[in-house]
């Protein structure tokens, strides 16, 4: 395994710990602007871990950090979008019931 390898294994395993450590500390509330607000971040994730897949070459560690990272980078974006539409369908009029006469 070379230098640039374990600086890099280094790099994802501080990123994991500190990603736990800030969203440990966010108020339940906040989680969901929170989501919306961070897929950004996770386009960022996903554009590092397709670099990190070009420039993996033979290496199998890189090419599976790569690989993890583009996944749960992948599922990050998808869920905040998914958690931003419940939100904002939380703020469209809601129809008026139909009353009995209209039958």
């Amino acid at each position: 395994m070379t230098v640039g390898t374990l600086g890099m294994i280094y790099i994802f395993i501080l990123a994991i710990f500190t990603g736990v450590e800030v969203i440990r500390r966010v108020p339940t509330v906040l989680h969901t602007p929170l989501m919306s607000g961070a897929n950004a971040i996770h386009g960022i994730v996903l554009i590092g871990g397709v670099i990190l897949l070009g420039m993996a070459g033979d290496d199998k560690v890189l090419c599976a950090l790569g690989f993890i990272a583009v996944i749960l980078g992948t599922l990050n974006v998808i869920g905040g979008f998914v958690v931003t539409d419940r939100m904002l369908e939380m703020f469209k009029a809601k129809p008026p019931p139909k009353s009995s006469q209209d039958k």
